[in-house]
């Protein structure tokens, strides 16, 4: 079989997301063209998979003359395939216009994964809003990272929506003990609260800073967050402002050490798919508290504490639960580490979107 992806700018989860998708074909004998930004496969080395990659410029917001040379790239690069399989909004408009251009020869099949929601209004809501019914009305099928996510793509008329498929590589093991994590962190006694995030809009943070503001009895917490994004500078306004114990670590390749020395890690989203960041925290069986948005929910199951978005003081109350009662914590670690052993590997991944992939028609 002959598939081309297509995907936008990414450093992080869809990018590692379509690199596991495209080796894992590869291996399998299927023929794999990767249709994105230069930026990319710099970042996730297509080519060393055996893929063949081409550039084409599918950028992170508007821009109409770009976008015209990315529809028409994009249309003519993915002819000669049998399915064309978009990831995120941007790029499966993008590539559904692109084979909408009449062209000799039979059109492939368009899939579209939809990795994210828009949490944001305005302008941006609007051309949001035109993107998603290209998509509705044009994709073969759409795949899904949430159930609210299938929920509005049905509403617009979109023909086959399914779940997606989103596993999380094995976590390597921590290459330095937790006293040495907290050493370094200058944690002290306090116990180490850990977000791992890009920092923007949609991660909610604002609500993490006002949970590390608030009263706390007995040691206050250290709170980390790793990532790095466009609030960065807001946000370190507001720590030093307030004087919060809050440390913005960037972005770190040690991961698996921070989950060690963590005593709970935090997800106070606006919105989440399926994070790879929280798939890596329950299989490494740490606690997890976080909202209950988006795919979320059916990701962790009963295996954390879940709080609505915004609720800052069922958030803080969560987080004290675990750092305060050992043996809270100790049972929230194992439930994470048997959700964790039950999420999908990158296997049933490869088989799940081979079956999307088959003409046949879709069942259920």
């Amino acid at each position: 079989m002959r598939v081309a992806f297509v995907l936008g700018t990414t450093s992080g989860g869809t990018g590692r997301h379509v690199r596991m998708l495209a080796g894992g074909l590869v291996r399998g004998g299927h023929r794999v063209l990767v249709a994105a930004p230069r930026e990319v496969e710099e970042r996730f080395a297509f080519r060393e998979a055996g893929v063949r990659f081409a550039e084409v410029a599918v950028t992170d917001r508007p821009r109409p003359f770009a976008d015209a040379r990315a529809v028409l790239a994009a249309g003519r690069l993915t002819r000669g395939a049998d399915v064309v399989h978009a990831h995120g909004l941007r790029a499966g408009a993008l590539a559904a216009l692109g084979l909408a251009v009449p062209r000799a020869g039979t059109r492939p099949r368009l899939v579209v994964t939809l990795h994210n929601a828009l949490t944001a209004g305005g302008a941006v809501g609007v051309v949001y809003g035109t993107l998603e019914r290209i998509v509705a009305r044009l994709a073969d099928q759409v795949l899904v990272v949430s159930p609210d996510l299938g929920e509005r793509m049905r509403a617009l008329g979109a023909r086959d929506v399914r779940p997606a498929v989103v596993p999380a590589p094995v976590p390597r093991p921590a290459g330095r003990t937790a006293a040495e994590v907290r050493a370094e962190l200058g944690a002290g006694e306090r116990p180490v609260v850990l977000t791992i995030a890009r920092l923007a809009q949609q991660k909610g943070l604002e609500s993490l800073l006002d949970v590390a503001a608030g009263p706390w009895t007995g040691p206050r917490p250290l709170f980390v967050i790793a990532g790095e994004g466009p609030l960065r500078e807001a946000l370190q306004r507001r720590i030093d402002r307030e004087r919060l114990p809050v440390m913005l670590l960037g972005n770190r390749d040690d991961v698996p050490d921070l989950l060690a020395a963590a005593a709970v890690a935090v997800w106070p989203s606006r919105w989440e798919g399926q994070p790879l960041s929280l798939s890596e925290t329950l299989m490494a069986g740490r606690p997890v508290v976080a909202t209950a948005v988006g795919g979320i929910p059916d990701l962790v199951g009963d295996a954390g504490a879940l709080v609505p978005y915004g609720d800052v003081t069922a958030l803080r109350a969560a987080v004290r639960e675990v750092i305060t009662d050992p043996a809270v914590a100790a049972g929230r670690a194992a439930a994470a580490a048997r959700r964790g052993a039950e999420l999908p590997g990158e296997d049933e991944a490869v088989r799940a979107v081979l079956d999307v992939y088959d003409p046949s028609p879709a069942q259920g």
